[in-house]
């Protein structure tokens, strides 16, 4: 994760087709930016929920990796996402942060939010990650 924030690896596509960008990479913790566009956005105006949940889950899983050994990954189980307030293009720049709350044998529980440029909450989640083997 850090190889992504500081460059030197690729992000994942679909990071590259949204355009968040990590900028937190430390173990247990990963944050995510969002400058949103109205190519983003539904027809209310709003911020897609798809491209909120999306942010939030990357972030979470990547949250969840930077605890877990080479040879292990994780897969997103379940993710619960309650929207707080909308998003929109004037929103400014959106950060997603994932948190590990609690490393298992066999999964990890992870929470995340996504606040606006202003730092109000706007989407709070909460997952379960499955760890596998990746060798």
């Amino acid at each position: 994760m850090r190889g992504i924030r500081d460059g030197a690896l690729a992000p994942p596509p679909m990071a590259r087709l949204i355009g968040f960008d990590c900028v937190v990479a430390e173990p247990g913790e990963v944050v995510m930016e969002l400058r949103a566009e109205e190519s983003l956005e539904n027809l209310m105006p709003m911020l897609h929920g798809g491209a909120a949940a999306t942010m939030l889950d990357t972030a979470m899983a990547a949250a969840a990796h930077t605890v877990l050994p080479a040879d292990q990954a994780s897969v997103t189980l379940d993710l619960k996402l309650n929207y707080l307030r909308p998003l929109t293009s004037a929103s400014g720049l959106i950060r997603a942060r994932g948190k590990v709350l609690h490393q298992g044998r066999t999964s990890l529980y992870v929470e995340g939010e996504a606040r606006d440029e202003k730092g109000r909450l706007a989407v709070h989640a909460v997952g379960n990650f499955s760890i596998i083997s990746v060798r």
